[in-house]
């Protein structure tokens, strides 16, 4: 029977189907008689088995999802192995140059390198190119032409709604969206430091944004503070938004071949703010090994199997999004979705939250606001403060 590899993933469908592929062709290709046990959980379901229960730790996971934000918790924490040891010991072909550099660099911190990029997908604009085009409406390139545009677009008696959010607080995509809006404002919700800034105009209108678009039901569905990114992504795929601001995986997911609205998708930028341009944000999942698995070999030799070309296709096929630029730049997926060579202007344009143990912790905060500011009409300026406030006593 052999050993077995405990993964504990991100549920996301693409995901168990193409690590489970990647497992059995290492298998076959190493001759190595080992079995693959995967344990698929949400996000806060997740984080709590890997960091409160110490899943890596304890030996109860091989290998772990991290989202890159969860990264400086689990090292500091003693959670994670460092992987350059190993990349020292048996290195993984053409890396890092195979990969873009923005892939490669937010794991790599503390004297050590911390997990293998595995899916990438930065945020941008996701819409239905047939509807805009039928609408007559051009690709949004501010904020308010996009809620302008989500409007004009929201047809429920056509089952199609103007646009989406995901802000079920799991700290993600609300926490997300409230930076990037800051960001394209011309503000910075973290400073050179790595402080929170939660604060000032630009915060101000953002938090003003996302409560009005939240609140407006003619443009958006009334259970958006129920949805997480793959929910409402989800809901994108099956043709029932016609443009969202999400992860570029899930334009990639549409262009599946069961998929209602194959070959009717585009994406562009995220649209900018008042004194601010289009950015993009740069969060992945990466491969981490536990601290304490017994099995660090085979976890490290799955791993670099993962990595290779042929490995990495295997996540752009299942429908997640792959990480080397090889996969990006291939023909055949490019046939499959035509935008996938855009990935490298996404990155060259894309922010990155700042990498800090409690980054869980304050988006936590911010998640907490956002709904109060949705469920309340308490002023923004004193949401923003209380939170600022929360945010600078557990960072201290």
């Amino acid at each position: 029977m052999g050993e077995r590899l405990r993964i504990a993933i991100r549920r996301f469908d693409p995901f168990e189907r193409a690590i489970a592929r990647q497992f059995a062709d290492f298998v076959a290709a190493h001759g190595v008689e080992a079995e693959l046990e995967t344990v698929p959980m949400e996000l806060n379901a997740l984080h709590a088995g890997l960091f409160a229960q110490r899943g890596l730790a304890d030996g109860n996971f091989d290998i772990a999802f991290l989202n890159t934000d969860w990264l400086a918790e689990a090292q500091a924490g003693g959670l994670i192995e460092d992987l350059a040891p190993w990349l020292a010991k048996a290195p993984i072909l053409d890396f890092p140059d195979a990969w873009s550099p923005s892939l490669t660099g937010l794991q790599r911190f503390a004297g050590g390198f911390w997990g293998m990029p595995y899916h990438d997908g930065p945020e941008c604009l996701i819409y239905r190119r047939d509807l805009l085009d039928k609408a007559g409406i051009a690709v949004p390139e501010t904020w308010e032409a996009f809620h302008a545009a989500a409007r004009a677009l929201n047809d429920p008696a056509g089952g199609v709604g103007g646009t989406i959010l995901a802000l079920f607080p799991d700290g993600h995509n609300g926490f997300y969206d409230f930076c990037i809006h800051i960001w394209s404002r011309g503000g910075a919700p973290f400073d050179d430091t790595g402080r929170p800034c939660f604060t000032g105009p630009e915060a101000e209108a953002a938090l003003d944004f996302l409560r009005d678009l939240a609140r407006d039901r003619d443009a958006v569905p009334a259970d958006v503070a129920e949805l997480d990114s793959v929910a409402a992504g989800l809901r994108f795929c099956e043709g029932r938004v016609a443009i969202m601001a999400n992860w570029f995986g899930f334009a990639a997911l549409g262009e599946a071949a069961d998929s209602p609205v194959r070959g009717l998708i585009d994406v562009a930028p995220l649209p900018a703010g008042p004194g601010g341009e289009s950015v993009s944000l740069n969060v992945f999942w990466v491969l981490a090994i536990g601290a304490g698995s017994s099995r660090k070999a085979l976890a490290w030799d799955f791993l670099r199997h993962c990595a290779t070309a042929s490995m990495d296709r295997i996540t752009t096929d299942e429908g997640a999004i792959g990480v080397r630029r090889s996969t990006w730049a291939d023909p055949e997926v490019n046939a499959r979705v035509p935008y996938s060579h855009r990935l490298d202007w996404l990155h060259a344009h894309a922010r990155h939250i700042p990498v800090r143990p409690d980054i869980a912790a304050i988006s936590g905060i911010v998640d907490g606001m956002i709904g109060a500011a949705i469920r309340s009409d308490r002023p923004t300026r004193e949401l923003l403060a209380e939170a600022q406030a929360r945010v600078e006593a557990i960072a201290a």
